[in-house]
């Protein structure tokens, strides 16, 4: 299997699982988030941008597999406005050069890491994966919008295989942006006060990365055999947590009890962030998957392990 992102938070933490179970891995991964200390001695690295470097390099490192897990994007919600043309590029336009390379060698087999985000603002209490899709929020929602489309196109037009997955905060080692990486290093740098965007009421159904790699394998299993297909699975815990709640976990781990003091916001932390979303993971689990840990263990682990020696870039 090649792995795009493979250095990543959710890649890397992927490729771990597929190591463990005896399988030969590519990467492939430009290093611009990812990390070289992610990367497991075994696999076969490329250290190239599925965007930029000559097509010839994708057909080199997809010759051969069976499947492409499909993860290097940027995953950063939250600038979309600062930089418009940023989410399309690294993104859609990316999608579709890894698209077009798998034709070319004749894979057929792709996993894509979509997002909770194509559901824009919806607000339904636990949204199946058929749920249609609103007005986008952002040009991050918008472009994996388009990326899912493109599978789709693939799907029907090249009888490509495609399993997409989508979920919303996922937490956990190796975690490298986000929410509880700004709190941690916001009260390394001043315990007494910690600013939130919004106005600490947001709430999402976050996962832990362990889990979710669990589930992300399992969709893959169950599409693995028999005639092509198109799948859309939602991963996540069947709760909630509230930001202020993450904020006040980090908090009780690092042992501090900062004022906590808000952007005032009331519809999300930014421009296109739903305020509340909780995914209906049915669909997963009746092939045999559920989560392990509850979300709030999830944001003790990450917020133990980004103050723990292993983490190297708090």
């Amino acid at each position: 299997m090649c792995v795009t992102g493979g250095a990543g938070f959710i890649g890397s933490n992927f490729v771990d699982l597929l190591l463990s179970k005896g399988i030969q891995v590519r990467v492939i991964d430009n290093f611009r988030t990812g990390r070289y200390e992610f990367v497991d001695p075994r696999v076969e690295l490329y250290n190239a941008d599925v965007l930029h470097e000559p097509n010839s390099v994708l057909l080199k490192a997809f010759d051969g597999c069976d499947w492409v897990a499909h993860f290097q994007a940027n995953a950063d919600v939250r600038h979309g406005l600062e930089r418009p043309f940023f989410d399309i590029e690294q993104n859609t336009v990316a999608t579709s050069k890894v698209l077009d390379a798998m034709r070319q060698t004749g894979v057929k087999n792709i996993f894509f890491s979509s997002t909770a985000s194509v559901y824009g603002g919806v607000q339904m209490d636990r949204i199946p994966e058929d749920c249609p899709f609103p007005i986008q929020q952002s040009l991050y929602g918008a472009s994996k919008v388009a990326c899912e489309g493109l599978l789709a196109a693939y799907h029907e037009g090249f009888d490509f295989n495609a399993v997409v997955g989508r979920w919303v905060q996922v937490v956990g080692e190796r975690y490298l942006h986000g929410s509880i990486i700004d709190f941690t290093r916001k009260l390394l740098n001043d315990p007494d006060r910690l600013y939130i965007l919004g106005d600490g009421t947001q709430e999402k159904s976050g996962i832990y990365v362990q889990d979710l790699v669990r589930g992300i394998w399992t969709a893959i299993q169950e599409n693995n055999t028999g005639p092509s297909g198109y799948e859309v699975y939602n991963i996540g815990t069947d709760s909630t947590v509230s930001v202020k709640e993450s904020a006040a976990i980090v908090c009780d781990v690092m042992n501090v009890d900062p004022v906590f003091e808000y952007s005032g916001r009331k519809n999300g932390g930014w421009v296109g962030d739903n305020p509340r979303v909780l995914l209906d993971t049915t669909k997963i689990k009746d092939i045999g998957w559920k989560p392990q840990t509850i979300v709030s263990q999830a944001i003790r682990k990450t917020t133990e392990w980004l103050l723990s020696p292993e983490c190297t870039y708090l």
